[in-house]
């Protein structure tokens, strides 16, 4: 069975960009690849499809404007960056956003929102409502108020989730690697690209690779985790590479580029 021919049929996409998708390696914003991204996403709203991003880069964008290199390890630091960042970030997104007439809102996350028996009904109930009228839900973790220790531990896994609150038929994972590989390419030439992976075991686990920027908070190993997570809910997940945002065009035209993972 060809699994790719059924991208283009998903309604109900999430879309997650990474921090090194969206910032240069200083930490600075990359106005190009957020303008790009509004684009892409503006045109599946234009074709009938509901969306919602998942972004990180807050603190990446946070860190560069308090003239950081690197990551502090006080988490006063990072909470601040955070809450600089992410009234940056999410002002950026609105302003390329309105260029496509595209409605857009800001949820922000943290695991009691999504528990169980907690806050995730309303939660979930606030996101449709959104979809519903046409509004693209911009989201993140909200790491200005709360510490890492409590939080969701990364915004590969907060997609997921995210996916289970909206019903998504796809969740696209746009990074800075094109694909998983079944060896780091980085230092096997002869690395071979995975196309698809139909069920994440013990031995896919294994391909993961580490995080790839001084800024980011992830890497290969959420990713997968993500796909786990998605294969509960019956979810598809598209990992591509994040540096031309339309790609995610070429994949819905059947094109075999990135590595799809089978969630139904």
């Amino acid at each position: 069975m060809n699994y790719r021919e059924r991208l283009k049929d998903s309604k109900t996409i999430v879309i997650k960009v990474g921090t090194t998708t969206i910032t240069h390696k200083n930490g600075r914003t990359n106005l190009r690849r957020i303008q790009q991204l509004a684009y892409v996403i503006a045109e599946l709203r234009n074709e009938g499809k509901d969306v919602v991003l998942v972004t990180s880069g807050a603190q990446g964008i946070g860190f560069g404007y308090m003239g950081l290199k690197s990551k502090p390890k006080d988490i006063r630091f990072k909470q601040a960056a955070a809450s600089m960042g992410q009234a940056t970030l999410v002002q950026i997104y609105k302003n390329f956003f309105n260029e496509y007439n595209q409605n857009v809102a800001q949820i922000l996350l943290t695991k009691e929102d999504v528990k169980e028996g907690g806050r995730k009904e309303t939660v979930a109930r606030t996101f449709n409502t959104l979809l519903e009228i046409g509004v693209v839900p911009i989201v993140n973790a909200n790491d200005a108020i709360t510490t890492y220790e409590i939080e969701i531990a990364d915004n590969d896994r907060l997609s997921a989730i995210v996916c289970d609150l909206v019903k998504a038929d796809l969740l696209i994972i746009l990074t800075d690697i094109d694909a998983l590989y079944d060896s780091n390419p980085n230092v096997n030439k002869n690395a071979k690209r995975i196309s698809v992976v139909e069920k994440v075991t013990d031995e896919v686990m294994e391909m993961a690779c580490g995080k790839g920027s001084e800024f980011s908070s992830g890497g290969m190993k959420t990713k997968l985790m993500a796909a786990k997570m998605c294969e509960k809910t019956n979810t598809d997940v598209l990992i591509l590479k994040g540096e031309n945002p339309s790609i995610i065009f070429r994949a819905f035209d059947g094109e075999d580029i990135g590595t799809m993972f089978i969630g139904k």
